[in-house]
């Protein structure tokens, strides 16, 4: 624990973990058009219409005609250019001008060289065609009605309004608008896609987290109980606070709301301090500005200590809250200077984060303890609660017989016989609540040993199948004897069987629970319902390690638990 208090400390600020960026990173990405993702439709859509322009124009130039060239060679190097480096459409002012700057290009062309005549009047397809995609079929809509309004509107103005040229502008007009509406569907259709495809993403990055969480603190849970125990992390914020600074007295405080417990003090008094309201000035300062506070102490500007003449004063921050305050005295009025507020600030962030560490841990095993205790809680009210409250009826019942003068000493005798069921009982349930599955004892070793018990106690010939070459990581394996101590004490509590078969296969990556007896079974639509709590646990337990938990039964034929899990 010294060796985290020596550490430089660390900011525990809300940062995203790795995954949860990647996953926000998705979700901007699929926010924002990029015409690019769309795959080689966009490419393929501007290529197939620069061609079939390049086509048309090709007779014009044939014959001598080289009006349209101009616009043609920009047609086609727009089209590289778009290919080679395409754009984004976010929304914004720079990407819409952008895109209205190809719309732009691709009208001019079309009235430039002929209006609806013009041979280049794909190209304008192209140019809508994107623009739906790219913004929507609203959009894209918009875009189409703009584009053939600029055309249509000079031409007419310029080369009259005769029938023929107003049939001719309503066709090109209907297509590009029916153009613009099936590119912006389209978009639409491939947004929903994507976004359900960055939820589906985020959903795995989250759950990948979690996971790798609850494995990171499964190992701390195992190997590191003691390093992080409250008390310890204590002692040594007080033992390096006497090393680097020399005091006369000293108190650690923590902190929950406005309230302050002094966990740890020497020769300093604090009965008077219960909340920060209670603290002096300058102790409020160091809360105040999360900073070390070095001050001279007088009558008039005490510390908490009337008898001290100089304090240093430093908050415990984690996760960008308070959670204690070192408070140093001494009777000296120079005590204290930049010496002593450095060596304080250098170790007072790793100091909190390592309280902090050891107070969370403490409510995760608090937490992680419940489970346990509620079973052990079932454990003692299913033997023992039942076995102690049969003894209170037969103590009263010989009590009443020995009222009445009538002989009791055949009962006393029975009841000699069932206070020492009771004891070996008693020492069955703890024995059991021991036995555990853990790095050097695995679940065959556990059920060998377990199996005699069981067989002596419950009078059941057990017969075992197992497979002792290959072993589980420890946290499948202790989830998977639970499975089968739960089994097996279903059968010794309700199934009257004389027989139990219990086989394990497991190859290192794939394993098979198997729990058979002979007793009277129960109805097969009844099998959620019987042992509720029991077969709750053995389902939750399974579920948490990827194993699937079959229970077959028929009334007089036996009840058979099967447990598999699947190689990973």
């Amino acid at each position: 624990m010294t060796d985290l208090l020596t550490r430089p400390a660390r900011r525990a600020d809300t940062t995203d973990t790795p995954s949860s960026a990647r996953a926000r990173r998705r979700s901007t990405v699929s926010a924002e058009t990029k015409l690019s993702d769309l795959g080689p439709i966009v490419v393929a859509i501007r290529w197939a219409t620069t061609l079939a322009s390049v086509m048309l124009v090709s007779r014009a130039l044939v014959e001598g005609d080289f009006g349209f060239a101009p616009w043609l060679a920009i047609i086609v190097c727009n089209t590289i250019v778009r290919t080679v480096t395409p754009y984004e459409f976010s929304g914004s002012v720079p990407s819409l001008l952008n895109l209205l700057l190809e719309v732009g290009l691709h009208v001019a062309a079309v009235v430039a060289t002929g209006y609806w005549d013009s041979p280049l009047v794909l190209s304008l397809v192209n140019a809508v065609i994107v623009a739906g995609l790219a913004g929507g079929f609203g959009f894209g809509t918009r875009i189409a009605t703009v584009s053939a309004v600029a055309v249509t509107l000079p031409d007419i103005i310029l080369q009259g309004s005769d029938v023929d040229r107003f049939i001719l502008a309503g066709r090109w007009a209907g297509v590009l608008v029916l153009t613009g509406v099936v590119a912006g569907y389209s978009r639409r259709l491939s947004g929903e896609a994507d976004a359900r495809h960055t939820r589906n993403l985020h959903r795995l990055s989250q759950m990948a987290d979690a996971n790798a969480l609850l494995v990171t603190l499964y190992e701390v849970a195992q190997s590191l109980p003691a390093s992080l125990d409250t008390d310890e992390a204590l002692d040594s914020i007080v033992s390096r606070l006497h090393s680097v600074v020399d005091l006369d007295r000293l108190a650690v405080f923590t902190i929950d709301g406005n309230h302050l417990v002094a966990a740890r003090k020497s020769n300093l008094r604090v009965s008077d301090i219960q909340t920060l309201v209670d603290l002096p000035a300058d102790a409020r300062e160091a809360l105040d500005t999360h900073s070390v506070v070095v001050c001279g102490l007088d009558p008039a500007h005490q510390g908490i200590d009337a008898r001290s003449r100089s304090g240093l004063y430093a908050p415990l921050v984690a996760r960008r809250q308070i959670i204690g305050l070192i408070a140093v005295e001494a009777d000296r009025s120079d005590a204290f200077g930049d010496r002593e507020r450095d060596a304080i600030a250098s170790f007072i962030g790793s100091a909190a984060l390592a309280v902090d560490n050891a107070r969370l841990f403490g409510r995760i095993r608090v937490v992680g303890a419940d489970e346990e205790r509620a079973r052990i809680a079932r454990d003692i009210h299913d033997r023992i609660g039942q076995s102690l409250a049969y003894l209170g009826v037969e103590a009263d019942r010989i009590i009443r017989l020995n009222d009445r003068d009538e002989p009791i000493e055949g009962p006393l005798h029975n009841l000699r016989t069932d206070i020492r069921g009771v004891v070996r009982e008693v020492r069955d349930t703890l024995y059991d609540l021991r036995t555990d599955v853990s790095e050097e004892r695995g679940l065959v070793d556990a059920l060998t040993e377990h199996a005699p018990r069981v067989a002596e106690r419950a009078s059941l010939t057990v017969d075992l199948d197992v497979d002792e070459t290959h072993r589980l990581p420890v946290l499948q394996e202790r989830e998977l004897w639970r499975i089968l101590r739960e089994a097996v004490t279903n059968i010794e509590r309700h199934a009257a069987a004389t027989a139990v078969r219990i086989t394990w296969r497991c190859d290192g990556r794939a394993a098979l629970l198997e729990v058979t007896d002979n007793g009277r079974g129960f109805d097969a639509g009844n099998v959620d319902r019987i042992d509720s709590y029991g077969l709750l646990g053995m389902r939750e337990r399974a579920a948490s390690i990827g194993a699937s938990l079959d229970i077959t039964s028929n009334r007089g034929e036996g009840t058979h638990v099967r447990c598999f899990l699947k190689p990973a």
